[in-house]
């Protein structure tokens, strides 16, 4: 049974937004509590008899949680909706899937690997700059790059964009095709097109650009515009990554490890 918790923390389990986020929501008077708007920031909530709104939609905590990755293709949407009726990543899941979301993003003209979850918790963590997540680029670039080039070691420094300067990265060349370079960027940071704007301010444009691993997880196998469901292993590496504890909901019945491991032992890593 669910205890009782502050507003703040059940609409961030619930997935809607950070705890910080929450407080500034609650003082604008956007979140009520069973009808009246709730500004209290030590006001708790009891989830099996409350109910929690927000802009007037209700918010839940989900029964179970949800784990999946995502090779986001090219030109969708790394969103729930989208007022321009383009694509979004969720119209990639069947109808029947419980309500999950993107953690992060990756742009319109970006593909790779993404987390789709309704964990609210490992949401915020892994998006919470103070966490420093890596995440792990496959990028061509126009031109060529010379493995020992100044250019490489200015991106590795850091790059002074409109928004101040870039933390420092790790830039490789990986190979060339005497036109074009390709290199694996690692960030620790997710500003808005960070690597196509580093590129473009030392003068080579961004050509393709690929999210191959986020943390310990990698996107192979998984081919584009499909998913998988996380192994419970996963999930725990992304845990630890964040060096945080596993919420109790989120650890899966021995019956479930012992179905999951079946399936690893068969060469099939779980379907969703």
């Amino acid at each position: 049974m669910a205890d009782e918790m502050r507003v703040q923390k059940f609409l961030s389990k619930a997935g809607v937004c950070s705890r910080r986020t929450a407080e500034k929501w609650m003082k604008a008077g956007r979140v009520s509590v069973n009808g009246a708007a709730c500004r209290e920031m030590g006001a708790k909530v009891d989830p099996r008899t409350d109910r929690v709104e927000v802009d007037g939609k209700i918010v839940t905590l989900p029964d179970s949680y949800v784990y999946l990755l995502m090779n986001k293709p090219i030109h969708t949407i790394t969103s729930m909706d989208d007022p321009e009726d383009r694509p979004v990543v969720v119209d990639l899941l069947p109808e029947k899937m419980p309500r999950v979301w993107p953690v992060g993003r990756l742009d319109w003209d970006s593909e790779g690997l993404l987390i789709l979850t309704n964990d609210g918790k490992l949401t915020n963590l892994l998006t919470h700059p103070s966490h420093e997540v890596s995440k792990t680029y496959a990028v061509k670039v126009r031109g060529l790059i010379q493995p020992e080039s100044e250019v490489l070691k200015s991106l590795r420094e850091g790059i002074r964009l409109e928004d101040g300067m870039t933390a420092p990265a790790r830039v490789v060349v990986t190979r060339d095709n005497g036109r074009n370079t390709w290199l694996e960027v690692i960030l620790h940071e997710g500003r808005n097109r960070q690597i196509r704007r580093m590129f473009e301010a030392v003068g080579y444009p961004v050509m393709k650009l690929r999210r191959i691993a986020i943390g310990p997880i990698t996107i192979e196998g998984i081919g584009s515009g499909t998913y998988r469901a996380m192994t419970h292993a996963e999930v725990q590496d992304l845990y630890a990554e964040v060096e945080a504890a596993m919420p109790p909901r989120a650890i899966p019945s021995s019956r479930a490890l012992r179905r999951e491991q079946e399936a690893i032992d068969r060469g099939n890593l779980p379907d969703s």
